[in-house]
């Protein structure tokens, strides 16, 4: 890993050639801390803490619709993980700092990051609708389970667009509260969410086009339609913030491994991103957790890297990954996306630490790496983000990057995180498909 700091162009050239690429934010603020306004709206702090009480008020509402919810009270979170075997196997050297993974990847209902987000907006939603119509207060969510509550919720339909695993968060709550529900799904979905979704009584419409494609359709039919709310992955503040509600719990986690984040204790994230709202607002939460104290990096396929095309964008646009020549195929299909969200873009220009870019055969490496050495299930997508720790310490962009901002000495004591994104409902026989050729890519690959 060589990569020097290179100018936008030389950037833009070695995205367009389909090759692995580490860049880093000139614009990222000394103090670290994102942008405030989407849409016009003012966002902060406020909105993190908000959502973080929506999801404590429909706790026994959650637990009564999925009964796997039990034994955390109806708390929807993962397990921060030491991964020390795997440390050794991706070549990361202790004196650059322990590894982690913040398994998102199996989390319950949804099985995805997705959870997070999609669920907060479809319980918004319909908290707005019961408070509207009296059935429940501000501060008591539990009436929403009962038969005048799914009577109301039933009169109102719920869309989204997705490549996959928003598609199931917003189905799979939005079907249990008892909303009509629609998924539109790009071409590069897999098989099993579709069925998954249509096992659950989603109605699924399929498209021809890639994942703008669908979301495009989803906006226009919902439109049309007074009593449909739209779920908009790529502008929804609600999905937005209840992705950012994430960095609280993970501060709790952090404490209970003994880790401390300050100056000499440096955060290192690392997150796959799609359209960038989940990895956009678990960045914006941890932002105003640990300010300057915490550095995230997105992760993105060669053939998608559509949040590094905008903020390779000077004047704010967002540019298309097609623009590039790129054709937006890969592996990875929750982050098969060819624009990014120009919100999320925006709140994060300031405050994201970088982006890289990660070759198909990686993803599949990695998984099966994940599953040798420390028993995690994860889909490929969910991988993207394994080869950040090593471009940021062997890269001479990254080595350029920790003395910028004066991490170099203290990178013994850095606190790096690997953020899984999906895999726990991947059907056994497609998952031992990518093991077995995660498998294979590996025992042909040079030794680390």
């Amino acid at each position: 890993m060589t990569n020097k700091h290179s100018s936008t162009e030389d950037v833009k050239a070695s995205l367009s050639n389909g090759t692995p690429t580490f860049w880093t934010n000139p614009n990222r603020n000394g103090d670290g801390k994102p942008g405030n306004a989407w849409e016009g709206q003012r966002i902060g702090r406020q909105e993190i803490l908000d959502a973080a009480d929506r999801f404590h008020r429909f706790r026994k509402v959650l637990t009564a619709l999925f009964p796997e919810l039990q034994a955390s009270e109806g708390v929807i979170e993962s397990e921060l993980v030491r991964t020390q075997q795997l440390q050794q196997a991706l070549g990361l050297d202790l004196a650059h700092g322990r590894l982690y993974v913040k398994a998102d990847h199996s989390l319950p209902i949804a099985g995805s990051i997705k959870a997070r987000g999609g669920i907060h907006e479809v319980l918004q939603f319909a908290e707005q609708v019961a408070l509207q119509h009296g059935l429940i207060t501000p501060t008591n969510a539990d009436n929403i389970s009962s038969l005048a509550s799914r009577e109301l919720l039933s009169k109102y339909r719920v869309a989204v667009g997705s490549t996959g695993n928003l598609g199931l968060s917003i189905g799979i709550i939005a079907s249990a509260l008892g909303f009509q529900t629609t998924v539109h799904m790009s071409s590069d979905a897999k098989e099993w969410k579709k069925k998954r979704l249509r096992d659950r009584g989603v109605s699924v419409v399929e498209h021809e086009g890639d994942y703008a494609a669908a979301v495009a359709a989803g906006r226009k039919e919902a439109e049309a339609d007074p009593f449909c709310h739209f779920v908009d992955d790529e502008s929804s503040l609600s999905l937005f913030c209840g992705y950012s509600a994430a960095a609280l719990a993970l501060k709790n986690q952090i404490a209970e491994h003994g880790i401390t984040v300050n100056a000499e204790n440096p955060l290192l994230v690392y997150l796959p991103c799609g359209v960038g709202g989940a990895p956009g607002g678990i960045a914006y939460g941890l932002a105003h957790i640990f300010g300057k104290d915490v550095h995230c990096f997105f992760a993105e396929p060669i053939a998608s890297p559509c949040f590094l095309v905008s903020m390779l964008a000077e004047d704010g646009s967002t540019p298309s990954v097609y623009d590039l020549g790129l054709d937006n195929k890969t592996e990875a299909d929750g982050l098969a996306v060819p624009r990014a969200s120009e919100c999320a873009s925006q709140v994060m220009r300031s405050a994201l630490a970088g982006v890289f870019t990660v070759a198909d055969e990686s993803l599949f490496q990695h998984l099966h790496r994940v599953a040798e050495t420390e028993s995690l299930r994860i889909e490929p997508s969910a991988a993207a983000a394994f080869d950040g720790p090593r471009w940021l310490v062997e890269s001479s962009a990254g080595r350029e990057y920790l003395d910028k901002h004066g991490l170099a000495p203290y990178m013994p004591n850095a606190t790096h995180i690997l953020w899984t994104t999906g895999g726990l409902f991947v059907p056994e026989e497609e998952y031992e498909t990518f093991h077995r050729r995660g498998k294979e890519l590996n025992a042909n690959a040079p030794q680390r």
